[in-house]
C-alpha cells in the first residue's frame, strides 16, 4: 500500500476522500505516494485559516520570522540528499540535479530569513515646514502561490520564503504531477514554528482548486508559474478582484553562437541549456542561432556530444538526462518533432523513444537543422529535449532573430568578442542574459523574470521580491 498524504491546512492534516497517485517517470511501476485531491471546501478552509492567522502573523517581529525561516532552511539543508532523492523519484530529474535543487531551497529560506530583519524604510523631510515623511513597507495579506512540476522544491521555496519573511499568509497549490516535494517542504516549514493557518497546502486539480483560489475576493496577491494559457485566466481572475499579480509563463529562449566562439564552449553551453533536465526548464535554450562560418562545425560537435549523453533512470549513477515527466509531455515532444519535419526542418539526431531497464518516459534529445524563425518549432514552447538550429549570416542577423519571438525570458551568446557580448547584453530583449553560459542556471539572491509574454509583474527572488510581497505606505507627521 502506498503512503497517503493529506492536505495541510490550518496547521493540521486534512484528509480527502479522493486521492491521486504520484508515479515515478523513471519507473512506472513505482508509486511515490497517494496524494489528496482537494475539494472546494478545502480551498475555502485554507482561505479562512489564512485570514484568521494574518492579523497576528503580520505583526510578528522580524526576529520571530527570521528564526522560523532560518530553522526551516537548516532542516532543508540537513535533509537535502533525502529531499533530492524524493524529487528525482517523482519528477525524473537526475539525482545530482535534484539534490542541488534541494540545497537551493534551503539557501533560499536562509536568505529570506535575513531579509526579514533587513527590511527597512525611509524618513525624509517634507517640502512643507514642520512636517516629516515616513515611508514603510507592510505585508500584502493573503498570497496564493501556484507552482509548477519542473522545479517542485525551488519554485515553491522562492514564493513561500519571501511571502512569510515579510509577514504574509500563504496558500500553496502545487502541480498535480509533482506534489511530494512541495508537501515535504510545507511540512518542514510548518514544523519550524509557524502559527496555524500561516502556511497552507491544498493539492488537486488546477481547474477546480486553482480557479477557486485565484477567484476568491479574499485573496490579496497571486504568484503563478506555469503556462501562458493558464496564466491568462489567472490574470483575469486577479483583475476582477483587484489582487496583486505576478506571472512567470515560460520562454522560447535563443542562444547565439558567433564565428569567433570556442567550439568546445559553444557545444557545452548549448547541450546543457537545451537538454539537461530533459529540456523541461522555462529558461532552456530551444533556439540555437549560429553564424554561417561556424555552423557546420558546431552542428557536428553537437551531434558528437549528444551521442554520448546518458539518458536513464534519474536515480542511477551517471545519468545525465532522465525521463520526461509523463506520457502527455512525451506525446507533445513527438508531435513537435513531426511538426518540425513537415515544416522542412532536418532532424539530424535523436527524437526517438528509448527503452531502459525500467519502463519510463525516455526519449533521445533531438536537434533540427535547416530551420527558420517562422517555423512553429521556433515559435512555440515545446518544454522538452528538442532544439533547433537557425543559420544566420552575421551578428546583426543573429540579434534580430533572437529577438523575433513573443517571449522574453532568457537569452545567451557564446563569443570571444567583448564588443558583441556588450552589445548583446544591452539589446537582447529578455529579462535574463547569459554570456558564455547556458541560458538556464540561476542564482537565488538576484532578481528573476522576463519581458514580453514571458513575465508580468514584479521580479521574483533576491531583494527585489519585496516589491511584490509588500505594500509601500507613506505617512505624514506634524508634531
Amino acid at each position: 500500500m502506498a503512503t497517503t498524504y493529506p492536505n495541510l491546512i490550518d496547521g493540521r492534516p486534512i484528509e480527502s476522500a479522493e486521492r491521486a497517485p504520484d508515479i515515478n517517470p523513471s519507473n512506472l511501476h513505482d508509486v511515490v505516494g497517494e496524494f489528496a485531491r482537494g475539494s472546494s471546501k478545502d480551498a475555502e478552509l485554507a482561505i479562512a485559516a489564512a485570514k484568521q492567522a494574518f492579523p497576528k502573523w503580520s505583526r510578528a517581529t522580524s526576529q520571530e520570522r527570521f528564526d522560523i525561516l532560518d530553522r526551516a532552511g537548516t532542516e532543508i539543508l540537513a535533509r537535502k540528499e533525502e529531499l533530492g532523492r524524493l524529487l528525482a523519484r517523482e519528477q525524473g530529474k537526475p539525482l545530482a540535479d535534484a539534490i542541488g535543487e534541494a540545497g537551493r531551497a534551503g539557501a533560499i529560506f536562509k536568505f529570506f530569513a535575513g531579509e526579514a530583519v533587513r527590511l527597512g524604510g525611509e524618513k525624509i523631510d517634507s517640502v512643507r515646514p514642520g512636517v516629516e515623511v515616513e515611508i514603510t513597507r507592510e505585508p500584502v495579506g493573503i498570497v496564493v502561490a501556484i507552482t509548477p512540476w519542473n522545479f517542485p522544491l525551488a519554485i515553491p521555496a522562492w514564493k513561500i520564503a519571501p511571502a512569510l519573511a515579510f509577514g504574509n499568509c500563504v496558500i500553496v497549490k502545487p502541480a498535480e504531477l509533482a506534489p511530494a516535494s512541495p508537501w515535504a517542504l510545507v511540512d518542514i516549514v510548518q514544523r519550524a514554528g509557524l502559527p496555524a493557518g500561516v502556511l497552507n497546502l491544498v493539492m488537486g486539480s488546477g481547474a477546480r482548486i486553482g480557479a477557486l483560489l485565484t477567484g476568491s475576493p479574499d485573496v490579496d496577491a497571486i504568484s503563478f508559474t506555469g503556462s501562458q494559457e493558464v496564466g491568462s485566466s489567472v490574470a483575469a481572475a486577479a483583475l476582477r478582484n483587484g489582487a496583486r499579480l505576478q506571472l512567470e509563463m515560460g520562454g522560447k529562449n535563443p542562444l547565439v553562437v558567433l564565428d569567433d566562439a570556442e567550439i568546445a564552449t559553444a557545444v557545452s553551453v548549448a547541450v546543457n541549456g537545451a537538454y539537461f533536465q530533459a529540456g523541461q526548464r522555462c529558461t532552456a535554450s530551444s533556439r540555437i542561432i549560429v553564424t554561417e562560418g561556424i555552423h557546420d562545425r558546431f552542428v557536428d560537435g553537437m551531434v558528437e556530444r549528444m551521442k554520448r549523453l546518458v539518458v536513464d533512470d534519474a536515480l542511477k549513477p551517471g545519468t545525465e538526462i532522465g525521463p520526461v515527466v509523463d506520457q502527455r509531455q512525451l506525446d507533445k515532444n513527438f508531435e513537435y518533432i513531426e511538426i518540425g519535419r513537415r515544416e522542412g526542418g532536418r532532424l539530424v539526431h535523436g527524437g526517438e523513444r528509448l527503452k531502459r531497464e525500467t519502463d519510463g518516459y525516455y526519449m533521445a534529445p533531438a536537434i533540427f537543422t535547416d530551420t527558420s524563425s517562422e517555423m512553429r518549432i521556433n515559435r512555440e514552447e515545446i518544454f522538452g529535449p528538442v532544439a533547433s538550429v537557425i543559420r544566420v549570416k552575421n551578428y546583426d542577423e543573429a540579434l534580430a532573430v533572437a529577438n523575433d519571438t513573443p517571449f522574453g525570458l532568457s537569452s545567451g551568446i557564446v563569443t570571444t568578442s567583448l564588443r558583441h557580448a556588450s552589445h548583446f547584453k544591452r539589446h537582447a530583449q529578455s529579462g535574463l542574459v547569459m554570456v558564455n553560459l547556458p541560458t538556464a542556471g540561476l542564482d537565488y539572491h538576484v532578481p528573476f523574470g522576463g519581458r514580453k509574454k514571458s513575465s508580468y509583474g514584479p521580479r521574483e527572488q533576491g531583494a527585489y521580491a519585496r516589491e511584490f510581497y509588500t505594500i509601500v505606505k507613506t505617512a505624514y507627521i506634524a508634531p
